[in-house]
């Protein structure tokens, strides 16, 4: 039987005033009703917004719910219209199911392993120590945004794919405007495209010329040039975007818990539990969507086949049910399992790379300053909207002694 279930009147477009780091405060209160609520697109549509922890990892586990981007007919901000939405483009295998997803992921799984990925902690180390060095050398201020958290994860992600050196900033300015939600619609398709464009060149470079890279490794395979375009458009925004406001963003959540910063300055050992509790408390993949295949009867509701679910990363990491004290950043916390990196067959591939780059850059940069504060108050820090894919901050203006 179908239970009372609580309604949301519209999907959240903001978050509390001094509250950067908690999901925006309707969102709490639809956990608190329960673990599934409904909510009303602009369109018109039925869907379904998912708060708790349970529900969101069993969904995302389930074959009954779709990532395919042609049945994402409906946007819970934006009225699309009847605007057709096309297929995933080749290689895109976020936005795909089985089998198609498995063609384009089995091929990636062997280059981004726990053991490969721990192989790289030197250079990671390497690249942490020279812009540490570089800021330094610099002054006593910094934005850490564009000095730190921006370029460690570019060099790297650029390193594995056989980026070269000189076009990273070219790509990074590209991705910060088709996923920062800041642009409007004509310069974020300039940006999609000029990246398309530039990603189909180092194709094309590598297919003529392979080096040693990701990407270069995958030219022996059945794949066409296109369909590993698409492939390294995934890998270059997702191994870059997210880790970059991983670091911003978890800088200034430890600034704002000195004792939390104290802790994990002074016990380098306490860097794996202090980035997994980060992971969690930011969640800065905010959330996910999945389309019912057919009808499913779960947390006591009917969800129709064709029916929009979101699922909220944010809550469901700050799920009472599932961890003690969600809304508190404790980076000796032992309740783990968060899904930051989702779960299932989608559940990131980069997964183990982000730990490294965060559990190397995060206590360096804590050690080499440790004066390190904000440089202007906290309500001042720019945040990136809501709209944005991924969230965190624009910039992290920081000072530090001499």
């Amino acid at each position: 039987m179908t239970e009372s279930v609580h309604t949301i009147a519209a999907m959240p477009a903001a978050r509390a005033p001094g509250c950067p780091f908690d999901p925006p405060k309707d969102l709490i209160e639809a956990r608190a009703h329960g673990p599934i609520s409904r909510l009303p697109f602009p369109d018109g549509h039925q869907g379904w917004l998912v708060t708790g922890y349970d529900l969101v990892r069993a969904i995302l586990a389930d074959p009954r719910f779709s990532s395919r981007k042609e049945l994402m007919k409906h946007h819970p901000l934006i009225d699309y219209g009847d605007i057709e939405v096309p297929p995933a483009p080749p290689g895109q295998f976020l936005m795909m199911d089985e089998p198609q997803h498995s063609r384009y992921r089995k091929p990636l799984v062997g280059k981004f392993t726990v053991r490969r990925m721990r192989l790289l902690t030197e250079r990671v180390e390497q690249v942490t120590a020279e812009h540490l060095d570089a800021m330094e050398k610099a002054g006593t201020t910094a934005d850490l945004v564009t000095a730190f958290a921006k370029p460690i994860p570019a060099v790297i992600i650029c390193e594995l794919l056989g980026v070269p050196y000189e076009d990273r900033d070219r790509f990074q300015d590209n991705i910060d405007k088709f996923l920062g939600g800041e642009v409007g619609d004509e310069e974020l398709i300039a940006a999609y495209i000029a990246t398309e464009t530039y990603l189909a060149e180092l194709v094309a470079a590598k297919r003529a010329d392979p080096t040693d890279d990701v990407l270069s490794d995958l030219m022996d395979s059945d794949l066409t040039d296109e369909e590993l375009k698409g492939m390294a458009l995934i890998l270059l925004s997702a191994g870059f975007d997210t880790t970059a406001n991983m670091l911003a963003l978890g800088t200034f959540a430890l600034l704002r818990n000195p004792a939390q910063l104290a802790a994990l300055r002074h016990d380098p050992a306490l860097a794996d539990s202090a980035v997994e509790e980060l992971l969690r408390y930011l969640s800065v993949g905010k959330h996910f969507y999945r389309v019912a295949l057919e009808d499913v009867e779960l947390g006591g509701q009917t969800i129709k086949a064709g029916s929009m679910m979101i699922l909220s990363l944010a809550t469901a990491n700050r799920d009472p049910e599932r961890f003690s004290d969600p809304h508190v950043l404790d980076l000796r916390r032992q309740d783990g399992g968060h899904l930051a990196f989702s779960h299932g067959i989608h559940q990131c591939l980069g997964q183990q790379l982000a730990r490294v780059e965060l559990r190397v850059a995060l206590p360096a940069l804590l050690s080499r300053f440790p004066a390190l504060r904000l440089a202007v108050p906290a309500d001042e820090i720019a945040l990136r909207p809501e709209t944005a894919d991924i969230y965190g901050v624009k910039s992290l203006p920081v000072a530090w002694d001499a």
